[in-house]
């Protein structure tokens, strides 16, 4: 257990600005893999349009996300010296990459790289999103990142 607080610098009156955003890029893209397959089981044209707006919402939130986070670990000293931190941030990169790719096979029309190429994309987003994910619980579980962790274990201490 980590003993001092890995303070942010992208943060907003002390609350870290990444694990506040990250969020929403998650729920869209994985709701992207979602509305992909109600499309290939349906043919509706309405999924198709879903997953353009899904991969919209999840490239911009992730471009904004990754960048409150990048402020973080090229900034800050004991975040840089995390291989967990370079891990999570390689990878993410490489799943904004492919959501973005994801998101231009889909500009023209909405329906026509659906399948194969749309979907293949979607999942193997969600594969990453999964694997980046997990490193970043792992820096704030495991090494306190952006966590006060003094104010947390004494609230959580009952007598």
């Amino acid at each position: 257990m980590p003993t001092a607080k890995i303070e942010s610098r992208a943060s907003v009156l002390g609350h870290p600005l990444h694990p506040a955003l990250i969020h929403f890029p998650i729920a869209a893209l994985v709701m992207l893999v979602a509305s992909d397959v109600a499309f290939v089981v349906t043919g509706d044209a309405f999924w198709a349009r879903a997953s353009y707006w899904l991969a919209c919402v999840g490239v911009g939130f992730g471009v904004l996300s990754g960048i409150a986070g990048s402020i973080d670990l090229f900034t800050v000293r004991r975040i840089r010296k995390l291989v967990t931190a370079w891990a999570h941030g390689i990878l993410a990169v490489m799943m904004l990459s492919l959501a973005a790719f994801n998101l231009m096979l889909r500009w023209e029309d909405a329906a026509v790289n659906i399948w194969p190429w749309g979907i293949y994309m979607s999942f193997l987003t969600l594969g990453l999103i999964k694997i980046t994910g997990f490193l970043g619980a792992q820096l704030v579980y495991e090494y306190g990142v952006g966590v006060d962790v003094k104010e947390a274990t004494q609230r959580d201490v009952r007598p």
